[in-house]
């Protein structure tokens, strides 16, 4: 910095700028010499245009409809919202859809914080009752376990359970109570670690943080812990809500093969959610233990209600009931599936859990966009009978290719005439049936019934396993 207001010449400024500082004849600036190479500089800079003169407004890119509305453009907007939740790979992969995960959950001082509504910690125990349903909405054959880290220790929220009663009812206990002391990564490692020690090998051990804080208040040395977890092949993931902080990106890397895309910041409420919601899909596997084929004996009881006034008692959780399920082995009791019998050990499922852990081995295809050349041949949606919009007449195309160039870019995904098309059976879809088949169906309508123009009629459906030449599926369940 220069002893002088004088010498001091800002890089992007310009000649006009500094026109009523500059130091007048006769002082003794003048008789230091200024380097020919400033001129130059200065002449090429007068005509550039400063950063904050380059600012880019989101209501400079909305163009009005024909009829001078903002409708169609912010139809349109929701409708790419929605599409961009569907666009993602859909390579059939070999996942472990039978999962053993530890939910941590930080309790400390940091979760007092207001920068996510209502609080951090508020938002944190709200997405997490989301995330256990969504969880075992999409893996019921799966178990989990939930941890608390406050006061420098790790607090066993709910134990390692496939019922996700208990642990919603777990959860709501801790609402009231407000967030306190220091997290202890180390602590709620370790613990997770105990939890998952005891777990078989043919499922998947994993743990997902929810971190808040910028420091941790460990009792030992954290890198033996992240070297023991490595080695039990346990996969950590952490979702912040602070900066990114060292120690949690290593973690992610040593425990997911040098990978550390499974550590990630949530910029708002939003993608914090997206990013919890997002691990509830199954982890293909990596190593050739996890990929060997390995049997699992099973049981599948039926619901078996009492005789008469007679009352039953629950072998899972000793409470007096009328209806529940016998094991098929040892016949104990237990109210609600999936669990595994108290007896003998036993995991007993239905054949709908079963059914519903199978849509990740072969996900539904995304649907392809409908352009208006090939939108005349469907007036309606396939699956709601909703109507699509008339295509364009020829007139009112030309009309249309001449304001092209004020249109604004098309957003990723997003069908221009509002159609989406099952690439096997070739049947239109609205986007709401496209979100409702891929996220909670997970088969397609038009490939089920049977009414498709191609592909469908050989048993090839999107969503299901390909068949061979004798009929019978890829990976079929053995009676």
């Amino acid at each position: 910095m220069a002893d002088f207001d004088g010498e001091y010449h800002a890089e992007d400024a310009s000649d006009d700028e500094f026109g009523g500082h500059r130091a007048t004849p006769g002082s003794r600036l003048e008789t230091r010499s200024r380097p020919r190479g400033d001129k130059n500089k200065k002449a090429s800079r007068k005509g550039a245009k400063a950063a904050w003169e380059d600012i880019q407004r989101s209501w400079d890119t909305v163009v009005e409809d024909i009829d001078g509305s903002l409708e169609g453009i912010i139809e349109g907007r929701a409708e790419a919202l929605k599409r961009a939740r569907l666009l993602k790979d859909t390579t059939p992969l070999q996942r472990g859809i039978i999962r053993h995960l530890v939910l941590v959950l930080d309790m400390s001082f940091a979760m007092l914080e207001k920068d996510l509504l209502p609080s951090r910690y508020e938002l944190s125990i709200a997405y997490a009752s989301q995330f256990v349903r969504e969880y075992f909405e999409q893996n019921p054959i799966s178990q989990l376990a939930i941890i608390g880290m406050r006061d420098g220790i790790a607090v066993r929220i709910s134990d390692m359970s496939g019922n996700p009663a208990d642990h919603l009812e777990k959860l709501q206990n801790w609402v009231k109570q407000d967030p306190q002391g220091n997290p202890s990564l180390q602590n709620a490692l370790e613990m997770s670690r105990g939890a998952l020690f005891h777990t078989p090998s043919h499922g998947t051990r994993e743990v997902v943080i929810v971190y808040g804080a910028l420091m941790s208040s460990d009792p030992g040395d954290i890198h033996e812990t992240i070297n023991a977890l490595a080695a039990d092949r346990i996969r950590v993931s952490i979702v912040g809500l602070a900066a990114q902080v060292a120690i949690c990106d290593e973690l992610c890397s040593k425990t997911n093969g040098a990978d550390n895309s499974s550590y990630s910041i949530a910029l708002h409420e939003q993608h914090f959610r997206d990013l919890l919601l997002e691990i509830t899909t199954p982890p293909a596997t990596r190593t050739q233990e996890e990929s060997n084929a390995s049997l699992l004996m099973m049981g599948f009881p039926s619901r078996t209600l009492a005789a008469g006034d007679t009352i039953h008692y629950c072998a899972c959780h000793n409470q007096p009931t009328r209806e529940g399920y016998n094991c098929t082995r040892c016949g104990c009791r237990v109210c609600r599936l999936p669990a595994e019998c108290p007896g003998c050990g036993l995991t007993l499922i239905l054949s709908t859990h079963l059914a519903r852990s199978y849509h990740h081995l072969f996900p539904l295809r995304n649907w392809v966009e409908v352009p208006w050349s090939e939108a005349r041949r469907s007036k309606a949606c396939f699956s709601c009978l909703a109507r699509f919009p008339e295509p364009p007449s020829s007139s009112k195309g030309k009309g249309k290719e001449k304001s092209s160039a004020k249109a604004p870019p098309t957003l990723k995904g997003l069908s221009e005439s509002s159609r989406y098309a099952c690439e096997v059976c070739g049947n239109h879809f609205c986007i709401d049936c496209d979100l409702y088949a891929h996220e909670v169906l997970h088969n397609c309508p038009g490939c089920q019934s049977g009414t498709g123009a191609r592909g469908a009629h050989n048993g090839d459906a999107n969503g299901e396993p390909p068949r061979g030449d004798s009929g019978a599926a890829a990976m079929d369940i053995d009676s």
